[in-house]
């Protein structure tokens, strides 16, 4: 953190900030790199940080207003790394173009001079204006941040708000500020319902029955302040079957390959959470009822290996049901795509969801989260985004999504010649079949 008086002025903050960017040779014409966290981890890290206890805050005072104002409101941890994103869809829709997505760090030394990067290097609220954006890619978009402390002092992290003019309005600066404040007091609030029980001194009053949850968010070799924060329960477990025929199964820090019959069974626990018959799971599993023992005995197997990995995981009989939340990574880019995060849905999805189950049950998702995939990107995406995707081996031979391209790009753009090859060849290898 860059220690500045806090009668500095904004222009000599964006000036410092500048002459930083420059010195670590960051390209100005560059998107900021792609999130380089995965889906686990960035759960893992919303799920330990103190800022997840106060997000009721941020949604009651800022995100309706974000919505109605046409703004996107972002929570990043105190390294610069976006948790959560949300606000006007539309507005997330664009600027996922320059990777402003959950999981992306936007600190000072990854995107330069930029409000919530600014915000953590010199702790304090700040307002970056386009023009003042080191990132040329960022010209077009305004901010205001404001950091948030524990109740030790200590900065856990910024709250931003991106837009357009309005996002530098008058107004947004203090609307900031007092949504920073009641989150601060949330945080003081949960530190002394929390606090553990008082010394001898203190015999008479009423103990607390339970300590804190402790989470320390420094990683320097003293020991930092502790921060006391709810206890929370443990995030929930993910299954990662898309691009892959076997399947992963991640909880916490351990993580199994599950064997191919498994990840089916699981894939269609998780998709269908009100359960499934015997019958039913057989028959979208193609299993005839003859062998209804056969699946009940790979049930057992199933069960057991989920005890190795963790207890947490429970499979109910009649119906067979997850008892505990189970996140599949093929509705997590259905989520994304809903959300209007095309981009991040994009890199998210892996290729499709187990490609070689002939199960009906596994068929029938995998070709649905394929399709909706490609109508989103058909409809909505930008045409950078629209040929990344025909790039890939699933639509690599589809013309409508090449014309589509072609569509969108300006007349002279250098690109079209490529797609126009690209046209010529699919024509001509469907001519020869």
């Amino acid at each position: 953190m860059h220690l500045v008086p806090a009668q500095l002025a904004q222009g000599e903050l964006v000036q410092a900030s500048w002459e930083r960017s420059r010195s670590l040779e960051l390209d100005r014409d560059s998107l900021v790199p792609e999130p380089s966290l995965t889906f686990g981890q960035l759960r893992e890290l919303r799920n330990d940080h103190p800022l997840a206890a106060v997000l009721p805050v941020v949604h009651s005072l800022l995100i309706r207003h974000a919505v109605d104002a046409g703004l996107v409101v972002a929570v990043s941890d105190e390294f610069g790394r976006l948790l959560w994103l949300d606000g006007d869809r539309v507005l997330r829709r664009q600027v996922e173009a320059m990777n402003f997505v959950e999981g992306a760090d936007w600190s000072e030394a990854h995107a330069g001079t930029n409000a919530p990067g600014l915000a953590l290097a010199v702790n304090r609220a700040v307002q970056i204006r386009g023009p003042e954006h080191f990132n040329r890619l960022a010209l077009a978009w305004s901010c205001t941040a404001v950091p948030v402390h524990a109740p030790d002092g200590r900065v856990v992290g910024v709250v931003d708000i991106t837009g357009g003019t309005d996002a530098v309005a008058p107004q947004t600066l203090p609307l900031v500020q007092a949504s920073v404040a009641a989150m601060e007091a949330e945080l003081r609030i949960n530190a002394l319902t929390l606090a553990p029980p008082a010394g001898p001194a203190s015999r008479g009053t009423v103990p607390h029955k339970t300590r804190p949850a402790v989470i320390r968010l420094s990683s320097s070799a003293a020991p930092a302040p502790a921060v006391s924060v709810p206890l929370r329960k443990a995030g929930p477990v993910a299954l990662s079957v898309l691009g892959t025929d076997h399947g992963r199964l991640d909880s916490g820090d351990r993580s199994i390959e599950i064997r191919p019959r498994h990840a089916e069974i699981l894939t269609l626990l998780a998709w269908y959470p009100g359960g499934l018959s015997t019958e039913r799971l057989a028959s979208l599993l193609h299993e005839q009822s003859s062998s209804l023992d056969t699946l009940r005995s790979e049930m057992v197997r199933l069960r057991k290996a989920l005890d190795r990995l963790s207890p947490r995981i429970v499979i109910s009989s009649q119906p067979y049901r997850l008892e505990s939340v189970v996140e599949l990574d093929a509705q997590r880019v259905l989520t994304l795509l809903e959300r209007g995060a095309h981009r991040v849905a994009l890199a998210a999805y892996r290729g499709p969801l187990l490609p070689r189950s002939i199960a009906p049950g596994i068929v029938e998702i995998r070709t649905e989260v394929s399709a909706r995939l490609r109508e989103s990107l058909l409809s909505d995406a930008s045409v950078d985004l629209l040929l990344t995707y025909a790039r890939t081996d699933e639509a690599r031979y589809d013309a409508e999504v090449w014309r589509a391209c072609l569509e969108l790009l300006p007349t002279h753009s250098p690109k079209r010649a490529s797609i126009v090859a690209r046209l010529a060849s699919i024509q001509a290898e469907i001519a020869q079949q």
